[in-house]
């Protein structure tokens, strides 16, 4: 089974052909087709090549849906201050299927 290892968002990723994965949002309607070009890394079985050696290589994927993130609670405290401050976050992520690793 073929894999790759590309790198989108400030993240890495490995994956490979029918994975769905979470990555930070793409600007991108659902059902559309999105091209990533910075891959670091294709293997296949015992062969590997990395990203000296791959030119043009690419992962093509499909957009599945657009949705939020989980709401994370950052909570600060500071003991015998009388200081506490709760900060809350959720990111905007986008789901993507992995159709094809051409190498």
């Amino acid at each position: 089974m073929a894999y790759a290892i590309f790198k989108t968002g400030g993240k890495q990723y490995r994956v490979a052909q029918g994975d769905v994965i979470e990555i930070e949002k793409l600007d991108m309607e659902p059902g559309s087709e999105a091209t990533f070009t910075d891959v670091l890394m294709v293997g296949a079985g015992s062969s590997l090549k990395l990203s000296g050696e791959l030119k043009g290589a690419t992962v093509v994927a499909e957009v599945v849906e657009q949705f939020r993130g989980p709401k994370l609670i950052n909570f600060k405290f500071r003991r015998r201050k009388g200081y506490h401050r709760t900060i809350g976050h959720r990111q905007n992520l986008t789901r993507v299927k992995i159709k094809s690793i051409p190498a």
